[in-house]
Order: structure tokens, then C-alpha cells, then sequence
């Protein structure tokens, strides 16, 4: 079987912690090879997510490497045996490539918890204001990659209505909900919309009022999505560039830490929710 080209976020992840693993036992690629009869260029292309592994072979180098953490280990199996094709897949030849992790990434978590200063998170965004976003790219979007982006998006945001969805806490800075992307009618429906978000039971929605106490922040968008176990967490920062995936254990700490101190500075949902009313009206 020929290495895969376009390894997916999940694949991608699986190698990084097999490799994460190997280094922490000091244990070289070509050791790790002899363990499930390869080669060193197989460890090192099953590392980097252009080759897959059997569960066995999951559980012989874990074994190998010393890996006691039995939840880690089967999330590792899960990873490496799931064969379902996810709906992003369907726009691998008309997105970039990150968009395609991001909801894969989404996807597979058990809880979400982002924060925004600036935009509505994008699990939380109306068809319309997703619109009026993506017409301010830059480079220019044409009008059919526009509608691409904004399907890929509201398919994304389903993972908040199926039977068992994650818990899902945004923290959105008040200026955020005040931004009039689209004008007026449309940055109306988007708060109206947050509203109705807000009442789903798995939901919570904190806003960072303007005569708040003051908080840390990253400067951009910030997505953290907790994994099976706490060592499949991942981090997600939009950027100008692109979206980057972190998987660092200082770094998601570090991560996780800013969200808290944004969450204190935040008001309490009912709380929240009244703000939020109170700007619908004065849009």
C-alpha cells in the first residue's frame, strides 16, 4: 500500500503521539521498527501519519514504549482502526486542508471551549454573517468558494444538534456581539441567533463586558477541544494565515489557563444572556 499524500488531522495526531511515546522511552525509530517487524522508514512514515497500523501494532509498541495509561492507549486504538469517512471529506479538493482538520478535529471531541474578542465563534455564526465574513477575505474569495466555505461551516455546526452533543462553552468579548457584519439586519439575526444557542442545555455562553476586569488574551481566536483523554486535547488559534493546531503539554497548558482567566473576567450566563438582549435592542 503506497504512503498516504493527505494524511488527515486524526491520522496526523495518532503518529505524533506514537512518536511522543517512543522519545519518552528513548527508544529509536529503527528499535521501534524490530518491535512489529518494519523498518525504520516505516516508523518514521507511521509517525507522521502517511502510513496506518494495526490495533495489535498500536498495542505492542505502547507496550514497548511503557505506556501504563490504559485510557490513552485504546483512544490510540480507536484512532488507528476508525475506517469512517467524515463529511469534510467531501470538500478535500475544494478547501484547504485545515478546514478539513478543524471539523474533523471538532468532530471527535467530547467538549469544546473557545473564546472570541472579535468575531462570533464559528459553531455560533448565522449563514449570513458567515457571508458577510468571508466577502472580507483577503485575498478575494469568488462567489463559489465563498458558498463553499459557508456549507462547510454550518455542516460543522451540527455536531451541537446530534443525540449526544459536546459540551460547548464560548466566551465572547462584548465587542464581538457589537460588530455590525452585514449591517444592521443581519447583525440582529446573529444575536437572536447566540439566544436561542444559549438555551440548548449543553450550551454556555459568557460575554467580557467593556467595563470588565481585565484578562489575558491571545489576540485571535482561540478553540480547545478536549480529546477522549486529557493527552488528546488540542488547541486551535486562527490567524490571518490560517488556523494552527498546537499539541504541546506546556502549550495546551498554557492554553487552557488563558481560557480560565477569560471565563473569570466573563459574566455569568443569565447574565450574559441579559447583555446580550440589551445589544440586540440598540442594534
Amino acid at each position: 500500500m503506497p504512503p498516504r499524500q493527505s494524511p488527515t488531522a486524526r491520522q496526523l495526531r495518532l503518529g505524533v503521539e506514537l512518536r511522543k511515546l517512543r522519545e519518552n522511552a528513548g527508544l529509536t525509530a529503527r528499535q521501534a521498527g524490530e518491535m512489529i517487524g518494519a523498518n525504520q522508514a516505516r516508523i518514521s512514515n507511521i509517525e507522521t501519519g502517511r502510513f496506518g497500523l494495526s490495533e495489535q501494532s498500536v498495542r505492542t509498541l505502547a507496550h514497548n514504549y511503557d505506556c501504563t495509561d490504559e485510557a490513552l492507549i485504546e483512544a490510540l486504538v480507536s484512532m488507528a482502526t476508525s475506517r469512517d469517512r467524515g463529511w469534510w471529506e467531501e470538500y478535500r479538493d475544494t478547501l484547504p486542508p485545515r478546514f478539513l482538520d478543524v471539523a474533523e478535529m471538532e468532530h471527535h471531541a467530547v467538549a469544546l471551549r473557545v473564546a472570541q474578542v472579535i468575531n462570533i465563534p464559528g459553531l455560533l455564526q448565522t449563514p449570513e454573517h458567515a457571508r458577510s465574513l468571508f466577502r472580507q477575505a483577503v485575498p478575494a474569495l469568488r462567489p463559489h468558494e465563498i458558498e463553499y466555505r459557508i456549507s462547510h461551516r454550518i455542516k460543522r455546526q451540527a455536531i451541537l444538534y446530534r443525540e449526544q452533543p459536546p459540551q460547548y462553552t464560548a466566551i465572547i468579548h462584548e465587542a464581538a456581539l457589537r460588530m455590525r457584519f452585514g449591517g444592521a439586519e443581519v447583525a440582529r439575526a446573529q444575536l437572536d441567533h447566540l439566544s436561542k444557542m444559549a438555551e440548548l442545555p449543553h450550551v454556555t455562553l459568557r460575554v467580557i463586558p467593556f467595563d470588565g476586569t481585565m484578562f489575558p488574551t491571545v489576540g485571535h481566536g482561540l478553540d480547545y477541544t478536549y480529546g477522549p483523554v486529557p493527552a488528546l486535547d488540542t488547541a486551535q488559534l486562527d490567524a490571518a494565515h490560517g488556523s494552527e493546531l498546537i499539541d504541546s503539554v506546556a502549550q495546551l497548558t498554557k492554553y487552557r489557563l488563558i481560557l480560565d482567566r477569560m471565563q473569570e473576567a466573563a459574566l455569568a450566563p443569565d447574565a450574559s444572556h441579559d447583555l446580550i438582549h440589551r445589544i440586540t435592542q440598540d442594534t
